[in-house]
Protein backbone atom coordinates (compact mmCIF):
# COMPACT_ATOMS: atom_id res chain seq x y z
CA UNK A 1 0.00 0.00 0.00
CA UNK A 2 2.13 2.88 -0.78
CA UNK A 3 2.05 6.24 0.51
CA UNK A 4 -0.28 8.29 -1.29
CA UNK A 5 -1.60 10.36 1.63
CA UNK A 6 -4.66 10.92 3.91
CA UNK A 7 -7.99 10.88 2.31
CA UNK A 8 -9.77 9.39 -1.60
CA UNK A 9 -7.33 9.59 -4.29
CA UNK A 10 -7.48 8.26 -7.41
CA UNK A 11 -4.31 6.69 -9.38
CA UNK A 12 -3.94 5.62 -13.29
CA UNK A 13 -1.42 3.71 -15.07
CA UNK A 14 -1.75 1.82 -19.13
CA UNK A 15 -0.63 -1.01 -20.60
CA UNK A 16 -0.81 -1.70 -24.81
CA UNK A 17 -0.55 -5.14 -26.57
CA UNK A 18 1.47 -6.55 -28.62
CA UNK A 19 0.01 -5.09 -31.48
CA UNK A 20 0.44 -1.30 -30.81
CA UNK A 21 2.68 0.79 -33.05
CA UNK A 22 5.57 1.51 -30.44
CA UNK A 23 5.26 -1.97 -28.80
CA UNK A 24 5.54 -3.44 -32.55
CA UNK A 25 8.84 -1.85 -32.92
CA UNK A 26 10.24 -2.84 -29.15
CA UNK A 27 9.72 -6.65 -30.41
CA UNK A 28 11.25 -6.32 -33.14
CA UNK A 29 14.68 -5.04 -31.49
CA UNK A 30 14.63 -7.52 -28.46
CA UNK A 31 14.09 -10.19 -31.19
CA UNK A 32 17.21 -8.73 -33.00
CA UNK A 33 18.88 -8.65 -29.99
CA UNK A 34 17.77 -12.49 -28.67
CA UNK A 35 19.01 -13.38 -32.14
CA UNK A 36 22.35 -11.95 -31.86
CA UNK A 37 23.26 -12.91 -28.17
CA UNK A 38 22.02 -16.28 -29.18
CA UNK A 39 25.04 -16.46 -31.78
CA UNK A 40 27.33 -14.45 -29.75
CA UNK A 41 27.00 -13.39 -26.01
CA UNK A 42 29.74 -10.70 -26.08
CA UNK A 43 28.09 -8.45 -28.80
CA UNK A 44 27.68 -5.07 -28.15
CA UNK A 45 23.94 -4.16 -29.55
CA UNK A 46 22.21 -0.47 -29.40
CA UNK A 47 19.32 -0.63 -32.16
CA UNK A 48 16.07 1.09 -32.26
CA UNK A 49 13.35 0.67 -34.67
CA UNK A 50 10.19 2.82 -36.44
CA UNK A 51 7.47 1.57 -38.14
CA UNK A 52 5.11 2.84 -39.79
CA UNK A 53 2.41 1.56 -43.15
CA UNK A 54 4.03 -0.64 -44.77
CA UNK A 55 7.80 0.34 -43.51
CA UNK A 56 10.23 -0.87 -40.69
CA UNK A 57 13.23 0.78 -40.57
CA UNK A 58 16.03 -0.48 -37.96
CA UNK A 59 18.69 1.24 -37.11
CA UNK A 60 21.94 1.53 -34.36
CA UNK A 61 25.13 0.29 -33.10
CA UNK A 62 25.89 -3.25 -33.29
CA UNK A 63 29.67 -5.02 -33.01
CA UNK A 64 29.32 -8.58 -33.17
CA UNK A 65 31.22 -11.74 -34.96
CA UNK A 66 27.76 -13.29 -36.35
CA UNK A 67 25.60 -12.67 -38.69
CA UNK A 68 21.37 -12.73 -38.55
CA UNK A 69 19.33 -12.10 -41.30
CA UNK A 70 17.55 -8.76 -39.65
CA UNK A 71 14.57 -8.26 -41.90
CA UNK A 72 13.66 -12.12 -41.62
CA UNK A 73 13.94 -11.21 -37.60
CA UNK A 74 11.21 -8.36 -38.47
CA UNK A 75 8.93 -10.24 -40.43
CA UNK A 76 8.91 -13.28 -38.51
CA UNK A 77 7.85 -11.03 -35.55
CA UNK A 78 5.46 -9.44 -37.45
CA UNK A 79 3.40 -13.07 -37.90
CA UNK A 80 3.78 -13.84 -34.35
CA UNK A 81 2.01 -10.54 -33.83
CA UNK A 82 -0.76 -11.05 -36.04
CA UNK A 83 0.02 -8.41 -38.68
CA UNK A 84 -0.32 -11.01 -41.31
CA UNK A 85 -2.76 -9.05 -43.73
CA UNK A 86 -3.09 -5.90 -45.36
CA UNK A 87 -6.73 -4.94 -44.23
CA UNK A 88 -5.54 -5.68 -40.32
CA UNK A 89 -2.81 -2.18 -41.34
CA UNK A 90 -0.02 -4.26 -42.13
CA UNK A 91 1.32 -7.27 -43.76
CA UNK A 92 4.38 -9.28 -42.96
CA UNK A 93 5.13 -10.57 -45.62
CA UNK A 94 5.45 -7.29 -48.26
CA UNK A 95 6.32 -4.52 -45.95
CA UNK A 96 9.66 -2.89 -46.76
CA UNK A 97 12.60 -3.56 -44.01
CA UNK A 98 15.57 -1.16 -44.22
CA UNK A 99 18.47 -1.34 -41.92
CA UNK A 100 21.25 1.26 -41.07
CA UNK A 101 23.57 -0.19 -38.67
CA UNK A 102 27.18 0.45 -37.58
CA UNK A 103 29.62 -0.77 -35.19
CA UNK A 104 29.63 0.34 -32.20
CA UNK A 105 31.87 3.52 -31.51
CA UNK A 106 35.61 2.57 -30.25
CA UNK A 107 35.08 5.24 -27.70
CA UNK A 108 32.10 3.76 -25.70
CA UNK A 109 33.91 0.11 -26.03
CA UNK A 110 37.14 2.03 -24.53
CA UNK A 111 35.66 2.10 -21.36
CA UNK A 112 33.26 -0.40 -21.43
CA UNK A 113 35.92 -3.10 -22.13
CA UNK A 114 37.86 -2.17 -19.10
CA UNK A 115 36.70 -0.29 -16.49
CA UNK A 116 38.63 3.30 -14.95
CA UNK A 117 38.85 1.18 -11.90
CA UNK A 118 40.74 -1.54 -13.73
CA UNK A 119 43.26 0.91 -15.71
CA UNK A 120 43.92 2.37 -12.10
CA UNK A 121 44.72 -0.65 -10.30
CA UNK A 122 42.36 -0.14 -7.95
CA UNK A 123 40.32 -3.92 -9.09
CA UNK A 124 40.43 -6.80 -11.55
CA UNK A 125 39.61 -6.32 -14.77
CA UNK A 126 36.13 -5.30 -14.89
CA UNK A 127 33.08 -4.18 -17.17
CA UNK A 128 32.85 -0.13 -17.22
CA UNK A 129 29.02 0.96 -17.28
CA UNK A 130 27.84 1.28 -20.78
CA UNK A 131 26.87 4.61 -20.51
CA UNK A 132 26.40 7.50 -18.02
CA UNK A 133 22.70 7.65 -16.43
CA UNK A 134 20.35 7.08 -13.97
CA UNK A 135 17.92 4.24 -13.10
CA UNK A 136 15.32 3.50 -10.91
CA UNK A 137 13.77 0.46 -9.27
CA UNK A 138 10.43 0.27 -7.22
CA UNK A 139 8.55 -2.45 -5.41
CA UNK A 140 5.51 -2.02 -2.91
CA UNK A 141 3.39 -4.74 -1.23
CA UNK A 142 0.33 -4.24 -2.40
CA UNK A 143 0.05 -7.16 -4.60
CA UNK A 144 1.51 -10.27 -4.33
CA UNK A 145 4.05 -9.11 -7.50
CA UNK A 146 5.35 -6.40 -5.35
CA UNK A 147 4.08 -3.65 -7.99
CA UNK A 148 1.02 -0.96 -8.12
CA UNK A 149 -2.15 -2.76 -8.48
CA UNK A 150 -2.96 -0.27 -11.29
CA UNK A 151 -0.13 -1.10 -13.55
CA UNK A 152 -0.42 -4.68 -12.78
CA UNK A 153 -4.27 -5.11 -13.82
CA UNK A 154 -3.79 -2.47 -16.94
CA UNK A 155 -0.67 -5.43 -17.62
CA UNK A 156 -3.14 -8.27 -17.20
CA UNK A 157 -5.93 -6.70 -19.23
CA UNK A 158 -3.80 -6.25 -22.26
CA UNK A 159 -2.44 -10.03 -22.31
CA UNK A 160 -6.12 -11.36 -21.86
CA UNK A 161 -7.08 -8.68 -24.98
CA UNK A 162 -4.59 -10.54 -27.20
CA UNK A 163 -5.26 -13.95 -25.66
CA UNK A 164 -9.22 -13.59 -26.63
CA UNK A 165 -7.43 -12.59 -30.53
CA UNK A 166 -5.09 -15.41 -30.68
CA UNK A 167 -7.07 -18.32 -29.68
CA UNK A 168 -10.34 -16.65 -31.59
CA UNK A 169 -12.30 -16.09 -28.54
CA UNK A 170 -13.46 -12.69 -29.83
CA UNK A 171 -11.75 -13.51 -34.03
CA UNK A 172 -12.90 -10.03 -35.32
CA UNK A 173 -10.01 -8.38 -32.99
CA UNK A 174 -7.11 -6.73 -34.79
CA UNK A 175 -3.76 -6.94 -32.90
CA UNK A 176 -3.51 -3.09 -31.62
CA UNK A 177 -5.24 -2.59 -28.09
CA UNK A 178 -4.63 -0.22 -25.23
CA UNK A 179 -6.10 -0.39 -21.43
CA UNK A 180 -6.01 1.71 -18.74
CA UNK A 181 -7.34 1.19 -15.00
CA UNK A 182 -7.81 3.82 -12.21
CA UNK A 183 -7.52 3.00 -8.87
CA UNK A 184 -9.57 4.66 -5.75
CA UNK A 185 -7.14 4.59 -2.72
CA UNK A 186 -8.28 5.60 0.82
CA UNK A 187 -5.65 6.30 3.61
CA UNK A 188 -3.04 5.04 1.29
CA UNK A 189 -5.40 1.77 1.02
CA UNK A 190 -6.02 0.29 -2.51
CA UNK A 191 -10.38 0.08 -2.05
CA UNK A 192 -11.70 -0.48 -5.28
CA UNK A 193 -11.52 -0.27 -9.02
CA UNK A 194 -12.95 3.41 -10.27
CA UNK A 195 -12.50 2.83 -14.30
CA UNK A 196 -11.50 0.53 -16.71
CA UNK A 197 -10.47 1.40 -20.31
CA UNK A 198 -10.16 -0.71 -23.17
CA UNK A 199 -9.66 0.25 -26.42
CA UNK A 200 -9.47 -2.86 -28.73
CA UNK A 201 -9.05 -2.74 -32.75
CA UNK A 202 -11.41 -4.35 -34.48
CA UNK A 203 -13.14 -5.57 -37.96
CA UNK A 204 -15.01 -3.06 -39.84
CA UNK A 205 -18.44 -4.66 -39.69
CA UNK A 206 -18.82 -5.96 -36.19
CA UNK A 207 -21.33 -3.45 -34.16
CA UNK A 208 -19.92 -1.46 -31.10
CA UNK A 209 -22.43 -2.95 -28.66
CA UNK A 210 -21.33 -6.33 -29.37
CA UNK A 211 -17.62 -5.22 -29.01
CA UNK A 212 -18.48 -3.62 -25.85
CA UNK A 213 -20.27 -6.70 -24.48
CA UNK A 214 -17.78 -9.11 -25.48
CA UNK A 215 -15.03 -6.99 -23.54
CA UNK A 216 -16.98 -6.80 -20.54
CA UNK A 217 -17.71 -10.49 -20.71
CA UNK A 218 -14.53 -12.14 -21.62
CA UNK A 219 -11.59 -9.55 -20.75
CA UNK A 220 -12.67 -7.54 -18.17
CA UNK A 221 -14.54 -9.78 -15.79
CA UNK A 222 -12.02 -12.37 -16.29
CA UNK A 223 -9.00 -10.03 -15.53
CA UNK A 224 -10.62 -7.49 -12.58
CA UNK A 225 -10.76 -9.38 -9.16
CA UNK A 226 -14.58 -9.29 -8.70
CA UNK A 227 -13.99 -7.74 -4.85
CA UNK A 228 -12.37 -4.20 -6.50
CA UNK A 229 -15.37 -3.73 -8.76
CA UNK A 230 -18.69 -2.37 -7.71
CA UNK A 231 -21.75 -0.86 -9.29
CA UNK A 232 -20.01 2.73 -9.93
CA UNK A 233 -17.25 1.13 -11.60
CA UNK A 234 -17.58 3.19 -14.56
CA UNK A 235 -16.06 1.13 -17.68
CA UNK A 236 -15.25 2.75 -21.22
CA UNK A 237 -14.56 0.36 -24.13
CA UNK A 238 -13.64 1.98 -27.36
CA UNK A 239 -14.75 5.36 -26.28
CA UNK A 240 -14.95 6.69 -29.94
CA UNK A 241 -16.92 4.60 -30.78
CA UNK A 242 -14.92 2.96 -33.50
CA UNK A 243 -11.15 1.15 -34.04
CA UNK A 244 -10.96 0.24 -37.16
CA UNK A 245 -7.90 1.40 -38.30
CA UNK A 246 -4.70 0.59 -35.97
CA UNK A 247 -1.53 -0.74 -35.56
CA UNK A 248 2.02 1.46 -37.85
CA UNK A 249 -0.97 2.18 -40.26
CA UNK A 250 -2.72 4.18 -37.35
CA UNK A 251 -0.21 5.84 -35.92
CA UNK A 252 3.78 5.83 -36.14
CA UNK A 253 5.58 3.47 -34.11
CA UNK A 254 8.62 3.91 -32.21
CA UNK A 255 11.06 1.52 -30.25
CA UNK A 256 11.35 2.82 -26.40
CA UNK A 257 8.46 5.44 -26.23
CA UNK A 258 6.61 3.04 -23.63
CA UNK A 259 9.47 3.25 -20.91
CA UNK A 260 6.66 4.13 -18.37
CA UNK A 261 4.56 0.98 -19.58
CA UNK A 262 7.58 -1.09 -19.32
CA UNK A 263 8.27 -0.06 -15.97
CA UNK A 264 5.83 0.93 -12.86
CA UNK A 265 2.79 2.78 -14.60
CA UNK A 266 3.96 6.08 -13.21
CA UNK A 267 4.33 5.29 -9.45
CA UNK A 268 7.67 5.51 -9.09
CA UNK A 269 9.97 7.68 -10.77
CA UNK A 270 11.87 7.29 -13.70
CA UNK A 271 15.66 7.99 -15.52
CA UNK A 272 14.42 8.18 -18.88
CA UNK A 273 16.19 5.44 -20.72
CA UNK A 274 14.99 3.07 -22.90
CA UNK A 275 15.45 -1.10 -22.53
CA UNK A 276 14.34 -2.82 -25.52
CA UNK A 277 17.09 -3.36 -27.83
CA UNK A 278 20.08 -2.65 -25.40
CA UNK A 279 22.42 -5.77 -24.51
CA UNK A 280 23.14 -5.66 -20.86
CA UNK A 281 26.14 -3.51 -21.01
CA UNK A 282 23.75 -0.54 -21.29
CA UNK A 283 23.21 -0.13 -17.77
CA UNK A 284 19.50 1.51 -18.87
CA UNK A 285 18.56 -1.94 -19.00
CA UNK A 286 20.82 -4.09 -16.58
CA UNK A 287 20.67 -1.10 -13.93
CA UNK A 288 16.89 -0.90 -13.49
CA UNK A 289 16.73 -4.91 -13.37
CA UNK A 290 19.38 -4.81 -10.52
CA UNK A 291 17.35 -1.58 -8.68
CA UNK A 292 14.03 -3.40 -9.08
CA UNK A 293 15.47 -6.57 -7.37
CA UNK A 294 17.05 -4.44 -4.35
CA UNK A 295 14.07 -2.73 -3.55
CA UNK A 296 12.16 -5.98 -4.28
CA UNK A 297 14.24 -7.89 -2.18
CA UNK A 298 13.93 -5.01 1.06
CA UNK A 299 9.95 -5.41 0.92
CA UNK A 300 9.61 -8.94 0.72
CA UNK A 301 12.24 -8.72 3.77
CA UNK A 302 8.95 -7.01 5.97
CA UNK A 303 11.92 -3.60 6.19
CA UNK A 304 9.52 -1.41 3.90
CA UNK A 305 6.11 -1.37 2.65
CA UNK A 306 7.35 0.52 -0.59
CA UNK A 307 10.89 0.89 -1.48
CA UNK A 308 12.23 3.05 -4.45
CA UNK A 309 16.44 2.89 -5.35
CA UNK A 310 18.06 4.93 -7.55
CA UNK A 311 21.42 3.79 -9.37
CA UNK A 312 23.50 6.40 -10.99
CA UNK A 313 26.84 5.80 -13.37
CA UNK A 314 29.43 7.24 -15.28
CA UNK A 315 30.01 5.88 -18.49
CA UNK A 316 33.47 3.73 -18.37
CA UNK A 317 33.11 2.94 -14.37
CA UNK A 318 31.98 0.12 -12.64
CA UNK A 319 31.40 1.14 -9.70
CA UNK A 320 27.70 3.39 -9.46
CA UNK A 321 28.24 7.03 -8.37
CA UNK A 322 25.61 7.31 -6.10
CA UNK A 323 22.88 4.75 -4.72
CA UNK A 324 19.61 6.09 -3.10
CA UNK A 325 16.79 4.60 -0.76
CA UNK A 326 13.48 6.02 -0.75
CA UNK A 327 10.66 3.98 1.47
CA UNK A 328 8.17 7.03 1.82
CA UNK A 329 7.83 6.73 5.16
CA UNK A 330 7.27 3.26 5.25
CA UNK A 331 10.25 1.56 6.90
CA UNK A 332 10.80 -0.13 10.02
CA UNK A 333 14.63 1.00 10.42
CA UNK A 334 15.72 4.41 8.99
CA UNK A 335 16.38 4.48 5.15
CA UNK A 336 19.93 5.57 5.92
CA UNK A 337 20.03 1.78 7.42
CA UNK A 338 18.67 0.15 4.65
CA UNK A 339 20.89 1.93 2.19
CA UNK A 340 23.86 0.39 4.18
CA UNK A 341 22.05 -3.10 4.01
CA UNK A 342 21.65 -2.49 0.02
CA UNK A 343 25.52 -1.90 -0.95
CA UNK A 344 26.28 -4.63 1.55
CA UNK A 345 23.90 -7.35 -0.21
CA UNK A 346 23.78 -5.96 -3.74
CA UNK A 347 26.96 -5.20 -5.99
CA UNK A 348 25.73 -3.04 -8.88
CA UNK A 349 28.30 -3.22 -11.29
CA UNK A 350 27.20 -3.68 -14.54
CA UNK A 351 29.67 -6.63 -14.61
CA UNK A 352 28.16 -8.52 -11.80
CA UNK A 353 24.90 -7.86 -13.01
CA UNK A 354 25.32 -9.66 -15.98
CA UNK A 355 27.62 -12.46 -13.75
CA UNK A 356 24.41 -12.65 -11.38
CA UNK A 357 21.71 -12.74 -13.72
CA UNK A 358 23.10 -14.45 -16.79
CA UNK A 359 22.24 -11.43 -18.77
CA UNK A 360 23.95 -12.21 -21.59
CA UNK A 361 21.51 -15.26 -23.23
CA UNK A 362 18.33 -14.50 -25.49
CA UNK A 363 15.64 -13.63 -22.51
CA UNK A 364 14.51 -10.20 -23.87
CA UNK A 365 11.71 -10.37 -26.67
CA UNK A 366 9.55 -12.17 -23.71
CA UNK A 367 9.47 -9.39 -21.58
CA UNK A 368 9.12 -6.40 -24.91
CA UNK A 369 5.41 -6.28 -23.83
CA UNK A 370 3.40 -6.51 -20.92
CA UNK A 371 6.25 -5.24 -18.70
CA UNK A 372 9.38 -5.69 -17.91
CA UNK A 373 8.85 -5.98 -13.47
CA UNK A 374 5.99 -8.06 -11.99
CA UNK A 375 5.59 -11.00 -14.31
CA UNK A 376 3.87 -13.92 -12.77
CA UNK A 377 3.70 -15.93 -16.23
CA UNK A 378 8.20 -15.93 -16.39
CA UNK A 379 10.81 -17.02 -14.34
CA UNK A 380 13.10 -13.22 -14.38
CA UNK A 381 15.76 -13.51 -12.48
CA UNK A 382 15.62 -9.96 -11.65
CA UNK A 383 12.29 -11.05 -9.96
CA UNK A 384 13.68 -13.54 -7.44
CA UNK A 385 13.57 -12.93 -3.66
CA UNK A 386 16.88 -15.22 -2.67
CA UNK A 387 18.05 -12.43 -1.29
CA UNK A 388 15.92 -11.07 1.41
CA UNK A 389 17.17 -13.22 4.11
CA UNK A 390 20.30 -11.83 3.93
CA UNK A 391 19.18 -8.56 3.88
CA UNK A 392 18.03 -9.27 7.51
CA UNK A 393 21.59 -10.63 8.82
CA UNK A 394 22.42 -6.68 8.70
CA UNK A 395 19.53 -5.31 10.69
Amino acid sequence: MPTMGRGRQLFTSESVTEGHPDKVADQIVDAILDAILEKDKVARVACECLVKTGFVLVAGEISTECYVEMPDIVRDTLRRIGYTRAKFGFDADTCAVLTAIEDQSPDIALGVDRSLESKLGEMPETLGAGDQGLMFGYACDETDVYMPISIHLAHRLARRLSQVRHEKILPYLRPDGKTQVTVEYYDSQPVRVHTVVVSAQHASEVALSKIREDIVEHVIRETIPADLMDDDTRILVNATGRFVVGGPQGDSGLSGRKIIVDTYGGFARHGGGSFSGKDPTKVDRSGSYAARYAAKNVVAAGLARECEVQVAYVIGVAQPVSITVDTKGTAQVPDEAILEVVKKTFDFRPGAIIERFDLRRPIYSQVSCYGHFGREDLDLPWERLDLKDDILKYV
